[in-house]
């Protein structure tokens, strides 16, 4: 890898920089087309558990078409630096939308209506994203969404021994098993998210507010969900049920599939 040039793309921007990588704006002279290269941070990459979730992200995510997920184009390593080649989303991130204000429930059943058959379809494989947030929805240059960041998803059957039990996510949107660390996650870890997610486009808030990430995450296991209606009393009652469903504390009581959630 040179400064400008990473295997045969040119940099030409960083657009994102997280713990686990940066992400840069680049264009493949092949295609002649702008994408997103996520660099992996050198420190992660020496070690061979994270390297090896880095690599099966690319080997699964590549495998699953959807259009609500961020595609893969390519993957490598070059001089001991592994990236991952993706579609550049355009439109930023739904975090720029949630930061504009209070979302219209047109909008955000759009929005939920298009990324939960996308959630729906990684479960089918197996698959549990553990991250889901308005940060790792991204948005093309029509306004359309797709799921990014699967450097994080968890083989539900088979890769426990790979994922080990640290606690990977972010509080403000973390299920409370997902919150206890339990070891068997499933989809519905990703629901109860979806629900947070939901719930922060129309308040302009999430559920739990605290001083510490950690506060938040056991809000999120003890405290009852806040009626969406003290935050926008014009939003239909029937909104109250969909919400406490979808974040209900016992996966039991949860939708089963996100298309539920959207649909009900």
């Amino acid at each position: 890898m040179t400064k400008q040039t990473i295997a045969r793309y040119e940099i030409k921007s960083e657009i994102g920089k997280g713990g686990m990588a940066s992400v840069y704006l680049a264009y493949d002279p092949n295609f002649r087309r702008n994408v997103a290269i996520k660099l992996i941070s050198i420190n992660l990459q020496e070690n061979p558990v994270f390297r090896e979730r880095f690599e099966r992200e690319a080997h699964l995510i590549a495998q699953i078409e959807h259009p609500a997920i961020v595609p893969v184009y390519d993957f490598g390593e070059q001089n001991d630096q592994l990236y991952l080649v993706m579609r550049h989303m355009a439109g930023g991130t739904l975090t720029g939308k949630v930061k504009e204000g209070k979302s219209t429930l047109e909008y955000a059943v759009r929005i939920m209506s298009q990324i939960a058959p996308a959630l729906d379809a990684v479960h089918a494989q197996g698959v549990v994203h553990r991250d889901l947030k308005p940060g790792n929805i991204l948005l093309d240059g029509f306004g359309n969404p797709a799921i990014s960041d699967f450097g994080i998803a968890h083989l539900t059957a088979s890769t426990t021994d790979l994922t080990g039990s640290a606690i990977i996510g972010t509080p403000s949107y973390m299920s409370p098993e997902q919150v206890r660390s339990d070891p068997n996650l499933d989809g519905r870890s990703d629901i109860y998210s979806l629900g947070v997610i939901l719930f922060e486009m129309l308040a302009g808030r999430g559920p739990f507010q605290a001083e510490t990430p950690l506060s938040v995450a056991l809000k999120h296991l003890t405290d009852s969900i806040p009626p969406i209606h003290s935050f926008r009393p014009d939003l239909p009652m029937e909104l109250e049920a969909v919400l406490n469903k979808a974040m209900a504390k016992d996966p039991e009581m949860r939708y089963a599939t996100a298309s539920e959630l959207v649909f009900d």
